[in-house]
């Protein structure tokens, strides 16, 4: 009797645990990390007798957990990428609506302030039509200003984002470690602790979310985590302290990561980060962001640069030379020296080429020390390399000067176009200070018989109405045997140019025919139709009588200057929006497939590991049974056992 009731007891207590077990598969079903458990029963060694081997019941092996190692892995790994492709394209979309289309974009405030120029160059004194330019001017400089200080905005949320992402990630190797203890701990009891192992699965799933990690397992059944390639996040039962650093230059735009352990501290490369939202955070602060801010800036000095330089070729309604349209930018000292920088040695910037801008930082790169200024600059943007084998040089528009003593290894950050829209703003406040007038004029001989036809005139070198007055030259064409060309004569009496003027020039229709004395005032001037032999045009300094908007016709002209890689002025913004909306358009397309990809692996694990309701059902009902009949055989044990005794007695 008694073998028969071990059987039943043990028979109801392996249900129960499966009952049990059940029941907390369907209470932890909406537990995030948790997986099915399921108890594993093993048949007792049966007794042998003369009649064979009598069974002894059931007893309980262990919970087992059911997990996918691999799927894990890959499905952590995949949710990484998925985190970082989607905090990258959500902060592009943000960058993409600080650049708005339309009316609201900074390209309408630029062509409305070009066009403007229209009404002024046709009524040179009407102070209604020169207001309404001063207008564009300010609304202009505000937009551009306006754009820059999004762009701050945009750049402090981001670092402060990083920085929250980090501590999060701080907290969750502390975590990981301390679960880490525990497991130690529980290993000598011979079962596995499944409650600590799945709770250590969702800290390192939810690390991943921050940043891909990698895991390695220990014999103690501790896992080490891995981050940037091979730096230990947490080793065993301790956890390194990830931080934010400056980079080599202590560019303020530009964030690194520091990993410290023992007190050892080593600089993260963020190109081995892979997934997670801080390592797509990077990379829009350190390459979209910052790509956006050149942009803004190529474009904004340029623009600048070129009215302003325009606006001092003409005379203002007071017959005064033309000052800034707007507050000019200093970038000359837009450079940073590396923190590992031995020598004395200093770097400036200025411009050389508007039209040739490139939207980009730069790094300068020493090889030689001493009077030996030999080295590189790298453009930052597609990792140029241009080699230089003395200072000044010049690159896509900017000239380099040195000062000082560079050593060999030292390096420098060049960041020209990070200031240009900050502080920008108009530079007058009165519409007579609009100088639209040219100071130099050209009249036709009352004798010629060409078809000649001026297209434009413009001054050359700054305006002057006294210290350095233009002198007057005269163009006279000649045709030979069906060949044009021209002689320039100096007509002034005496003549101020040192220099002799060219002669004998060809003349092509379309072709500016441009001449610059030293130190006076020049001219360029095209020209349309042709020349009869002996054909002149006479060009003077433009009295103070004579205002006239012929600068305004030069300065609306600007509209077409080729400036942005070949691009006219006013494409400049088009091709600005552009660059930034097809890097929002990939970072979405790729957020978009790491996140299906990133759903489907999480779908195949928690096949895996996840509860289904309706098999746990079924289950209860099944064990349930079981257990009913477990106790039916216990009640006939009993009975029979009863009876026996009566007998007996």
């Amino acid at each position: 009797m008694s073998g028969l009731l071990s059987v039943a007891t043990g028979a109801m207590t392996a249900n129960q645990a499966i009952l049990q077990t059940t029941g907390n598969n369907i209470a932890n079903v909406n537990t995030p990390g948790y997986s099915r458990q399921t108890a594993v029963l093993q048949t007792v060694q049966g007794q042998f007798t003369g009649g064979g081997y009598i069974g002894k019941g059931v007893a309980l092996t262990t919970i087992q957990r059911n997990y996918d190692a691999f799927l894990t892995t890959q499905s952590a790994l995949a949710s990484a990428t998925s985190a970082g492709d989607t905090a990258r394209s959500d902060k592009l979309t943000q960058l993409e609506g600080i650049f708005p289309g339309g009316t609201d974009g900074l390209g309408a405030a630029v062509s409305n302030l070009l066009n403007s120029f229209s009404d002024v160059a046709s009524a040179p004194t009407d102070l209604t039509a020169r207001t309404v330019t001063l207008t564009q001017v300010d609304e202009t400089a505000s937009r551009l200003r306006a754009a820059s200080q999004s762009l701050d905005d945009l750049q402090s949320s981001t670092s402060q984002e990083i920085s929250q992402n980090v501590a999060a990630i701080n907290t969750l190797a502390t975590n990981i470690a301390s679960v880490n203890d525990q497991i130690a701990r529980a290993q000598g009891s011979g079962q596995p602790p499944n409650d600590l192992l799945d709770q250590r699965d969702q800290l390192v799933r939810d690390l991943n979310q921050y940043v891909q990690t990698s895991s390695i397992a220990a014999s103690d059944g501790t896992v080490g985590i891995f981050i940037g390639g091979s730096q230990a996040l947490v080793l065993g039962t301790t956890a390194a302290k990830l931080s934010v650093t400056s980079d080599d230059f202590n560019d303020p735009s530009k964030t690194k990561l520091a990993l410290t352990r023992s007190g050892q501290s080593v600089t993260l490369d963020e190109n081995t980060m892979g997934g997670g939202s801080v390592s797509g955070l990077l990379r829009f602060q350190n390459t979209d962001l910052t790509e956006g801010r050149n942009l803004l800036g190529r474009l904004t000095l340029a623009v600048t640069t070129s009215m302003n330089a325009q606006q001092k070729l003409g005379l203002d309604l007071n017959g005064n030379v033309g000052g800034n349209l707007f507050s000019p930018t200093d970038i000359s000292n837009n450079v940073s020296g590396a923190v590992t920088n031995t020598g004395s040695g200093s770097l400036t910037l200025g411009i050389s080429d508007i039209t040739k801008f490139a939207a980009s930082d730069y790094e300068v790169d020493f090889t030689g020390s001493g009077a030996s200024t030999t080295g590189t600059i790298k453009r930052l943007s597609d990792g140029v390399i241009t080699n230089f084998s003395s200072l000044p040089t010049t690159i896509d528009g900017l000239t380099i000067s040195g000062s000082g003593s560079a050593n060999g290894g030292d390096r420098f950050l060049l960041k020209p176009f990070s200031t240009a829209a900050g502080n920008l703003s108009s530079q007058f406040s009165t519409p007579s200070a609009l100088a639209v007038s040219s100071p130099i004029s050209v009249a036709a001989a009352t004798s010629n018989n060409g078809s000649l036809a001026v297209a434009s005139l413009k001054a050359q070198t700054v305006a002057s109405t006294s210290a350095a007055p233009m002198d007057s030259y005269s163009i006279k064409f000649n045709v030979v045997a069906g060949v044009t060309t021209y002689d320039i004569v100096d007509t002034t009496v005496p003549p101020t140019d040192p220099n002799t003027p060219p002669t004998g020039q060809p003349y092509v229709a379309g072709t500016p025919i441009t001449y610059t004395p030293p130190g006076l005032p020049g001219f360029s001037l095209s020209l349309t139709g042709a020349a009869s032999d002996g054909d002149t045009l006479n060009i003077q300094q433009n009295a103070y009588a004579n205002l006239n908007g012929g600068n305004a016709t030069a300065m609306m002209n600007l509209r077409d200057t080729p400036m942005f890689d070949g691009s006219a002025l006013t494409d400049g913004y088009a091709g600005l929006i552009a660059q930034i909306g097809v890097r929002s358009q990939s970072a979405t397309y790729s957020a978009n497939v790491s996140s299906s990809i990133a759903a489907n692996l999480e779908t195949q694990r928690t096949a895996v590991s996840g509860v289904n309701l309706d098999e746990e059902a079924s289950k209860l009902i099944q064990y349930q049974q079981a257990y009913q009949a477990s106790a039916k055989v216990i009640q006939i044990a009993q009975s029979l056992f009863t009876t026996l005794i009566q007998t007996m007695g």
